[in-house]
């Protein structure tokens, strides 16, 4: 997900800011890598195959059931983008090209009061290259987190979609509620986040580090209730799919059509549920855990990335001379590892920076967990270690970290993190005390040597977070009813969303009749954008024709 004392909980994300030090690793580390069978038919998109494709490109022909008519009729008037704002994050290539085109949705900030008050969802979209009658409709993504901008993520990476674009559908995204310039949750400003980071080296094991991470925890805290504590109840799950709802009204499609990578696949699973009838060609890559059991959740991410680093280490010994900085036996390389974070934690490195930050433990786990995402940052990591096991500095790891927490060269975060923090805590505000999650931490970190003491940190949830139970709306994802099955697909070596947390989800949305399951032998963080020939053929086919793999097939 996706601010900097995080450790990997990809999906469930990061709880709190400081004792926990837990983030989504989901969305923007996506940046750093930048035969079938069943029924064939071509994906319902009800009015939009005909509607308007010029500067205002959508109206809703008929009211949405339940708004008023300012909201439910409202039309979108698509206008050239603009360079994403630092909420968002920024983008190495700026504002996006004249093909792009953004636009905003009003939703009602409680959807329990549609007459009430109002917040805007920041959408963006690049037009299909087919003709007009080749048209299928919208195909709408959510990229992760939560907390990520799909309005900062897709125009970068639009281009390993282009098959579908050029298929038929239109590319659209959108800040879900409480991200990027859809109302953004807003906590601590750039400078104290860089403060916090800095003053808290890794995760409290003194009663001296125990004091400074809770009071971290209440300035944080404070700083969010404060600059958005109206939003913070409504920030659920439950209510961006009823906003994606409403888009897909607005756009004109009579089903939503659906992409969603990481919590995406969460989004879209809850979609399903309530919305089973508007349920259109869906994949859900990179499928997240619906196990409500948080301990086993933890222990299963914690084995995710444990394998996605011993992969790496054994990559990293094969390098020709004596180029691995921890060594050539992977398994002494996991200690080689959890002896430099544990140093790290007493004398950070110093950096290049010219804020005059410095290399902390946390700050170097954010880099290595977020390198671990895809084999195409591996050799960055190895470049990273190298630095700081040979030269003693840390700027490659800082500079891993800052793409993964959404900080600039300007030295202003996006606010993904706090976005993740809200969301999370919408959907589920449970967590154990401190002293109950510090039980877990042998059991983890005899998982993982590196990764465990973190995971276990996480445990303690939103503890003090200023959203309580009876506030919140807790996912569902039974979704019998659907009128399209939804496509699972899971890797092999996912690190954030490990491969067997697929199956339960299949087995949470209804089974395999209504979510088959496509598996891929292989590495990183989601299928699709791996490159294999098989996963985006059969992807491509589900979503362009409509057909439906058989469940079990595998890549």
């Amino acid at each position: 997900m996706r601010p900097s004392h995080p450790s990997p909980r990809g999906g469930r994300g990061r709880r709190r800011h400081a004792r926990t030090a837990a983030t989504a690793l989901a969305c923007a580390v996506a940046l750093l890598a930048a035969g079938c069978s069943g029924g064939s038919d071509r994906p319902t998109s009800g009015r939009s195959s005909s509607g308007p494709q010029g500067g205002e490109a959508s109206q809703a022909q008929e009211s949405y059931p339940g708004l008023p008519d300012e909201l439910g009729r409202q039309r979108l008037s698509w206008a050239t983008c603009q360079a994403p704002t630092p909420l968002q994050g920024t983008s190495p290539e700026g504002a996006p090209g004249e093909e792009w085109e953004c636009a905003t949705l009003t939703v009602p900030l409680d959807w329990d009061a549609p007459e009430g008050e109002t917040i805007p969802i920041a959408l963006i979209r690049e037009r299909t290259t087919a003709p007009e009658a080749d048209r299928i409709g919208s195909l709408v993504f959510n990229f992760g987190g939560p907390g990520g901008s799909g309005v900062a993520t897709l125009p970068p990476a639009a281009e390993e979609y282009g098959e579908l674009r050029a298929g038929g559908y239109d590319l659209v995204s959108f800040d879900p509620r409480g991200v990027g310039e859809s109302a953004g949750v807003v906590c601590l400003d750039d400078a104290a986040t860089d403060a916090q980071n800095q003053e808290l080296t890794g995760v409290p094991d003194t009663p001296e580090e125990e004091a400074l991470s809770e009071r971290q925890d209440e300035e944080y805290i404070a700083a969010c209730e404060a600059n958005s504590g109206e939003l913070l109840p409504h920030v659920t799950t439950a209510n961006t799919a009823r906003d994606m709802d409403l888009l897909r009204h607005v756009l004109g499609d009579e089903r939503l059509n659906y992409f969603g990578i990481s919590y995406g696949t969460k989004l879209g699973a809850v979609y399903a549920h309530l919305f089973p009838g508007n349920v259109g060609h869906t994949v859900l890559d990179g499928v997240v855990d619906p196990d409500p059991d948080q301990v086993a959740q933890t222990t299963l991410q914690t084995e995710g990335f444990q394998l996605a680093l011993d992969h790496y280490l054994a990559h990293c010994a094969q390098q020709d001379g004596a180029e691995c900085p921890t060594g050539s036996d992977p398994e002494a390389g996991n200690q080689e590892l959890a002896g430099l974070l544990a140093g790290l934690e007493e004398s950070p490195l110093p950096t290049s920076d010219p804020d005059g930050r410095k290399l902390t433990s946390l700050i170097a786990l954010t880099a290595v967990a977020a390198a671990l995402y895809s084999p195409d940052t591996w050799d960055y990591l190895t470049l990273g270690l190298q630095e700081a096991v040979w030269s003693g500095t840390g700027d490659t790891l800082l500079y891993l970290a800052d793409l993964y927490t959404g900080r600039d060269a300007q030295g202003r975060y996006s606010n993904q993190n706090a976005a993740n923090n809200a969301i999370n805590c919408a959907d589920d505000p449970s967590g154990m005390s401190p002293e109950e999650a510090t039980a877990h931490e042998d059991e983890l970190t005899g998982i993982s040597p590196v990764f465990g003491e973190y995971m276990a940190a996480t445990l303690t949830g939103c503890e003090g977070w200023p959203v309580s139970a009876s506030e919140t709306e807790r996912p569902a994802y039974e979704a019998r009813d659907a009128a399209s099955p939804l496509l699972l697909v899971a890797t092999t070596g996912d690190p954030a969303t490990p491969y067997e947390g697929a199956a339960r989800m299949q087995e949470a949305i209804g089974g395999p009749g209504v979510a088959p399951l496509l598996s891929f032998d292989g590495e990183g963080h989601s299928a699709y954008t791996s490159g294999d020939a098989c996963v985006t053929g059969v992807v491509n086919a589900h979503l362009l024709t409509g057909e439906v793999p058989e469940d079990g097939r595998a890549c």
